[in-house]
């Protein structure tokens, strides 16, 4: 891809993840994920960028592909973050509601989610393992088995919340078929 990479495949990844195409999400993210591109020497020589900087491009047209270009680049750190929190991870406030949507690979467990509303620490982890007890409370609000809407107040402390992580109803193929 020449341009802006980051910005195209990050678009593209809030979209795969939105149709709940958990693995297409995540091949794009990791495309991008600098840490993908040095795991061995010869990859972080081909890379030839800083292996712990976002890189806005990332190359795919020879004879220069997957080498990194224009780190440092205003924002893209801060873009990467709020892609992996809110499409991957399905974070994404709302005022004063926090909504969870994940878009997790199937062989990811669990996964933890630690924020700060006001003077209230927010605790959130979501799991595949059988929760002994159902949280119910009129904060958090089911909207399907997939998606959660909490309600954030500054009332201080710490809030513990553990939520089911469940199996996508159905998988889709990068194509957007069943």
């Amino acid at each position: 891809m020449v341009g802006n990479t980051l910005m195209v495949l990050s678009g593209r990844f809030f979209a795969h993840a939105e149709l709940g195409q958990t693995d297409r999400a995540m091949e794009l993210f990791s495309i991008i994920n600098p840490i993908n591109h040095a795991r061995s020497e010869i990859d972080a020589v081909n890379y030839r960028v800083e292996p712990y900087v976002i890189a806005a491009d990332v190359y795919s047209v020879a004879p220069n592909v997957g080498r990194g270009g224009w780190t440092w680049y205003t924002g893209s750190a801060g873009w990467m973050y709020r892609a992996g929190l809110e499409a991957i991870l399905g974070i994404s406030r709302e005022g004063n509601l926090l909504r969870v949507k994940p878009c997790v690979p199937d062989d990811w467990n669990e996964f933890e989610v630690k924020l700060q509303f006001g003077a209230t620490r927010y605790e959130i982890k979501l799991t595949r393992h059988d929760i002994q007890t159902v949280q119910t409370s009129h904060d958090i609000q089911t909207l399907s088995l997939h998606e959660f809407l909490i309600a954030l107040k500054d009332e201080g402390g710490i809030r513990q919340i553990i939520l089911p992580l469940s199996q996508a109803p159905f998988k889709t193929k990068k194509d957007g078929s069943l």
